[in-house]
């Protein structure tokens, strides 16, 4: 987004769509004393949005879910197809279960949980989560926006079955964060349905939708995607997608299965599930047969798990900066010498299958 601005000193120019005048008024607190963001318009649906859009040029938009006229799905899908922008979604943890993995498939990059009252105690871990996620969003390319809608069939083709050879991994651990939805949309579907490792990933997303994100996954996959339930035995062609809210790790059993366990711990961990944590994990169970991925997304979620990886004898593969809807903790592994190979989206599958 930053090659559009232009002047890179001026404030980022932010348009709030929510039909609450109440939500409207606390976007509007929220970034009243930030220099770096102006809140240059608020629409009450997204009719309005796409009219503001227009005329006032915002930089990124801050949009409800559930408005009258045109809901927030529907402006997200009219606007990436009329002007791709960078759309954070406030939602309705309660409410919106469908609509928000739906505005993540069509296109936005984020989700923030919706305060219900000033008075609350989570209005302050919800002004933290949108003021990081609007200055992250700041670096976002708008041409990688445009790249994540492209129809998938006329970029990428599926990756062949798998030649019969000896594995060189028994595990694939994915982190990934910011534009994830859409990538992994992209991605996943490209492996073969011979694919001879399980792979387990970890999403940052607010707690509630990553069950229904996998069921839409799977739905496109010739690999089995599900959300992780406890005991959960890892078997080639299995697609794991870490809970929202627990971290994800694993044991083996003494008949040598290894399952799949959520649990709270660490508590420290800013990122509930963590990358960190399931990297740490995994190289403790397989040791060398670790192929470590780091994704597009904001921080540095991964780094010191990929040092874990890299300890044990297992490799590690990072996103490219060019194909990234925002490089932040593919960067981290690269800055910190972690990282074996750098490779675009569009040849993870290949890359990834080759690898194991």
């Amino acid at each position: 987004m930053s090659d559009e601005r232009g002047d890179v000193g001026r404030p980022v120019r932010v348009l709030v769509v929510d039909d609450s005048a109440f939500a409207r008024k606390v976007v509007r607190e929220i970034f009243a004393t930030d220099p770096r963001v102006q809140i240059v318009g608020a629409a009450r649906d997204g009719e309005e949005a796409l009219e503001l859009t227009a005329t006032l040029q915002p930089d990124l938009v801050i949009s409800d879910l559930r408005m009258p006229r045109m809901n927030g799905v529907d402006f997200v899908k009219r606007q990436m197809a009329v002007r791709p922008l960078p759309i954070l979604i406030l939602s309705s943890a309660s409410q919106d279960e469908v609509e928000v993995v739906e505005a993540l498939n069509a296109g936005a990059i984020e989700v923030v949980q919706k305060p219900t009252a000033l008075a609350t105690d989570d209005l302050k871990n919800v002004r933290d989560a949108l003021v990081e996620k609007v200055h992250g969003a700041l670096s976002v390319p708008v041409q990688n926006l445009m790249r994540e809608l492209a129809p998938q069939a006329a970029v990428s083709e599926p990756v062949a079955p798998v030649e019969r050879r000896q594995q060189k991994a028994d595990i694939v651990v994915i982190g990934i964060s910011t534009g994830g939805p859409q990538a992994l949309r992209r991605m996943l579907p490209l492996f073969p349905a011979d694919f001879p490792v399980p792979i387990a990933i970890v999403l940052h997303m607010p707690v509630g939708y990553t069950a229904l994100y996998a069921e839409k996954l799977n739905e496109i996959c010739a690999l089995k995607v599900k959300e992780t339930a406890d005991g959960d035995v890892l078997r080639p062609g299995l697609v794991l997608i870490a809970a929202a809210g627990r971290h994800l790790v694993f044991r083996r059993t003494a008949d040598h299965q290894v399952v799949a366990q959520s649990t709270m711990q660490p508590l420290e961990k800013i990122h509930r599930p963590s990358a960190d944590v399931l990297f740490r994990s995994a190289a403790e169970v397989f040791g060398e047969r670790v192929l470590a991925v780091v994704m597009t997304g904001m921080g540095d979620d991964g780094k010191e798990g990929a040092a874990w990886v890299k300890a044990n004898g297992g490799r590690v593969i990072t996103e490219a900066e060019k194909s990234c809807v925002i490089y932040g903790m593919p960067r981290s592994v690269v800055e910190a010498g972690l990282s074996d190979e750098v490779v675009a989206l569009d040849e993870m599958a290949q890359t990834i299958t080759r690898g194991v």
